[in-house]
C-alpha cells in the first residue's frame, strides 16, 4: 500500500496512528491531515527519533495498516 491510499482514508487512520503513537494529540493528526512528511516531523517532535528511525516506524506501520486493511476486506467479501 502506498501513503496515497492511507492519506486518501486519513479519518479512517487517523485512529490507527493514535493506537500506535498515542503521544499525537487530536490537534496533531489534524494538523498532518494525512501528509507522510508533517507526521514524520511530529514523530521526530514527539518522540525525539531521528528522521530515519521515524521513516522506518512509519514504513512498518504501512504494511501493518495494509495488512489489516487487506483482512477486513478479504473479511467483508467472505461475509457476502
Amino acid at each position: 500500500m502506498n501513503w496515497d491510499i492511507i492519506e486518501g482514508k486519513w479519518k479512517q487512520a487517523r485512529g490507527a496512528v493514535k493506537t500506535k503513537w498515542g503521544k499525537l494529540t487530536d490537534d496533531d493528526l489534524k494538523a498532518i491531515a494525512g501528509k507522510r512528511d508533517q507526521l514524520i516531523g511530529k514523530l521526530q517532535e514527539k518522540y525525539g527519533m531521528a528522521k530515519d528511525q521515524a521513516e522506518k516506524q512509519l514504513t512498518d506501520f504501512e504494511r501493518d495498516y495494509r495488512d489489516t486493511q487487506t483482512s477486513s476486506d478479504q473479511h467483508a467479501k467472505a461475509s457476502r
